[in-house]
């Protein structure tokens, strides 16, 4: 399997299990942001994480807003997008798709992921 198509099934597996958590509870309590913010930073080990998930949303977006290769990236703007409406989980993924698919134009490459 090609590394661009892991990338796409991790920006699949990056949306469905982070909405599987956050739509029920935008169906129970609507767009909250006061009871987001505050279930987001209950205790310490949901701030830790919290503070984790912004951090890397910071770093890709300086990546991709910034790096000298990310520059010539057709459609950047799409894992920033991902980012906002899904998180670091679909840009991410998203972003290493989009570079892999422009550091391996020609069709056919044999790119592939393998072990050791």
């Amino acid at each position: 399997m090609k590394l661009r198509h892991w990338y796409l099934a991790l920006c699949l597996l990056g949306t469905i299990l982070p909405s599987s958590q956050f739509l029920p509870f935008l169906r129970d309590h609507g767009l909250d942001l006061r009871l987001f913010v505050e279930q987001l930073f209950a205790n310490r080990i949901s701030s830790f994480f919290a503070m984790d998930v912004i951090v890397s949303s910071i770093v890709l977006w300086v990546w991709v807003l910034a790096g000298r290769e990310a520059q010539r990236i057709r459609y950047r703007w799409a894992p920033l997008l991902g980012n906002l409406l899904v998180g670091v989980s679909l840009g991410l993924p998203l972003f290493l798709y989009l570079r892999e698919s422009h550091l391996g134009a020609p069709i056919g490459s044999k790119r592939e992921l393998t072990h050791g």
